[in-house]
């Protein structure tokens, strides 16, 4: 498995620097071709207007999404020109998600920014907390503050899921590039530990028949500690560049009432998080 085609997926409200990076370094390490894709939609104003004033705000509107459009493309452009390979743009005037999950049928593996901890516009950008629920390839979620795609240290976050069998599934290139890997699950309370550790140890045998070594490892946290804070301190020390998880683990209304794992790994700023579901 490799990852033939790099899909990217730009924002006009955020920064996409940091994401144009790391997929351009992906589509170096495997030969893949990149493609670059970004949508917006005219957000009509909130007061009431008829006639030609209302087709005048429209038009002005339209014409202001094309040429932020045209920007990121021409952004896209600029940090793709010497990465080599096939190189793509495709974009439209539309709802970003929705645009997006349409065009991820090309590609193998999807990159992303991260998702503000604040409300976010969906006529200007693309949640990663959509993306990685519909778009049926492995999200890669970076975050403003990585200028590179770290996999000297990686972390899989380990639950006995279909969510979290996929991830690591999918993630399999970027392990085999990896210098450490290290699998972690955090038990929750009630879990039989030598069970846990028996699951992690498996996972660990299977890598290895697919040419990954990795060390396995359940958290020693305490019982009360939530478990994005016990995954945060494991992504500490063993200084992990990148984390693997599968995605809403739980159901998804959980995780957004109690804040689950998933929501703190797309909002964390430090670390590229490999993202199925």
């Amino acid at each position: 498995m490799t990852y033939a085609t790099v899909m990217v997926s730009l924002a006009l409200d955020q920064s996409n620097e940091a994401r144009l990076q790391v997929a351009g370094e992906l589509a170096e390490r495997f030969e893949s071709a990149i493609v670059g894709v970004a949508a917006a939609q005219f957000a009509p104003p909130l007061y009431f207007t008829d006639g030609a004033e209302a087709q005048r705000l429209i038009d002005e509107g339209e014409a202001s999404v094309k040429r932020r459009l045209a920007g990121l493309e021409a952004q896209f452009r600029a940090a793709t020109k010497n990465r080599g390979g096939h190189v793509e743009w495709r974009s439209a005037q539309d709802f970003p998600a929705r645009f997006v999950l349409a065009q991820a049928r090309c590609a193998d593996i999807v990159v992303s920014g991260g998702q503000s901890t604040v409300f976010s516009d969906a006529f200007a950008l693309a949640s990663p907390r959509d993306l990685v629920m519909q778009v049926g390839r492995p999200l890669l979620v970076v975050p403003d503050r990585a200028n590179w795609l770290d996999l000297r240290s990686v972390l899989v976050a380990w639950k006995d899921t279909a969510e979290a069998r996929r991830a690591v599934a999918d993630a399999l290139p970027m392990l085999r590039k990896a210098r450490d890997v290290t699998i972690v699950e955090i038990p929750e309370q009630g879990d039989d530990r030598s069970g846990v550790m028996a699951g992690v140890t498996d996972v660990a045998a299977w890598l290895a028949r697919h040419g990954v070594t990795a060390t396995a490892r359940v958290s020693e946290a305490a019982r009360n500690e939530p478990a994005a804070a016990q995954l945060e301190k494991v992504a500490g020390d063993v200084g992990a560049g990148l984390i693997v998880a599968g995605a809403y683990g739980h159901s998804r209304f959980r995780e957004l009432i109690l804040g689950g794992v998933t929501q703190y790994l797309v909002t964390q700023s430090t670390r590229c998080v490999l993202l199925s579901h």
